[in-house]
């Protein structure tokens, strides 16, 4: 028998033993690679992503305890989700979402406010509508990013959001208690969505981050996956910010 999360005895390995987690964009990259370090860690997992065909994939390799395609921004589909999830559950993990990239002269403003907005009531939709279901001493963990500390042209929703998350994590997490809240603030990751966003590009930022990154190589979804995993079997860890960039923040530009 395992011990509750963030129980000091619970034994390791396996450490997610007996434990449910729950992944809101659980079909590529970052959250797929968390379910499966959760299914190897002996947990089970639920996931959940807009694309059904590419979530079809993921649960055939997988095998989930369920799967619901929806986007996580609608606010309506997302209570309704955790209010037909069958019984308690350990963790909730959110990678939905991605960021946005404006500089002034291209500002679309209603946009802005949406990209925003969403972003914001999506993390409080998530703690609202879940807090009923986490076990004590289970875990909310959100994805953020780093790269918005730095101010450049086009990041100026970014930023906003870069520094609006830890501050509505740390509030969430007393709000929440015991329930732990934590969030992943990473910089570049080697995810489809990267390759996405940067198109023939993508190849040329590998390579110059693996010739400046003090670590030599470029993090990928693995790293970022270790952390989270980290983070719901930590039981001591709630309302922080956590980086993983490599040390990207570390360069001077």
């Amino acid at each position: 028998m395992t011990g509750a999360p963030g129980d000091p005895g619970t034994p390791h390995p396996p450490e997610l033993a007996g434990q449910t987690v729950v992944v809101l964009g659980g079909s590529a990259g970052i959250g797929l690679e968390t379910a499966r370090q959760v299914r190897a860690g002996g947990g089970q997992v639920v996931l959940t992503g807009r694309n059904p065909e590419r979530l079809q994939r993921a649960a055939h390799a997988l095998h989930p305890l369920s799967t619901a395609a929806f986007d996580a921004a609608d606010t309506d589909r997302l209570q309704q989700f955790f209010q037909e999830l069958p019984g308690p559950v350990d963790h909730v993990m959110v990678t939905a979402g991605s960021p946005s990239y404006r500089p002034l002269s291209d500002m679309d403003l209603e946009a802005a406010r949406s990209e925003f907005g969403q972003r914001v009531a999506t993390t409080l939709g998530v703690a609202v509508h879940s807090r009923d279901k986490v076990r004590a001493g289970g875990t909310l963990l959100f994805m953020g990013g780093t790269g918005g500390r730095r101010p450049g042209v086009g990041m100026t929703v970014m930023a906003a959001l870069t520094a609006a998350l830890p501050a509505l994590i740390a509030n969430l997490a007393l709000e929440l208690a015991p329930i732990r809240v934590n969030l992943i603030a990473a910089g570049f990751v080697d995810t489809p969505l990267s390759a996405e966003l940067l198109g023939d590009q993508l190849e040329a930022r590998r390579e110059e981050l693996r010739a400046t990154l003090p670590i030599r190589r470029v993090v990928g979804p693995s790293d970022v996956a270790a952390l989270a995993v980290h983070l719901m079997c930590n039981g001591a860890l709630t309302g922080g910010t956590y980086d993983i960039d490599g040390g990207q923040q570390l360069l001077s530009h």
